[in-house]
């Protein structure tokens, strides 16, 4: 969470008037390298934080899964273009379990002696 603009001007403010970085940190509750970094920058505003971008979109994934309940996470890598640890990922986000291992899948026939 970013500290407002109010308590940044606050801080700089303190330090423009004679205080030290070092007092002002123990004053406010902040690192000095925080202090440093503001004092450094041109505008004092917080950084927007930008939307990240994801390969598997929420809803592709589970219009995926309801039309293929059975497909197997490699299969749903391929058809995304990702890795298998990827929709395993989006999967975990979404708390949706993992009902198959197909390291597990076995021979099924029956051999008689």
């Amino acid at each position: 969470m970013a500290y407002s603009l109010d308590f940044r001007k606050m801080v700089i403010l303190y330090i423009n008037s004679g205080g030290s970085k070092l007092k002002a940190s123990e004053i406010f509750g902040i690192h000095r390298q925080t202090i440093y970094n503001w004092l450094n920058r041109e505008d004092l505003a917080p950084k927007l934080d930008y939307p990240k971008y994801r390969k598997l979109e929420k809803e592709d994934l589970k219009k995926y899964i309801k039309e293929n309940p059975d497909a197997y996470l490699r299969e749903i890598a391929q058809e995304f273009n990702v890795t298998v640890s990827g929709v395993s990922r989006a999967f975990a986000r979404l708390k949706i379990t993992n009902k198959k291992n197909s390291s597990l899948q076995r021979d099924k026939r029956i051999v008689k002696i």
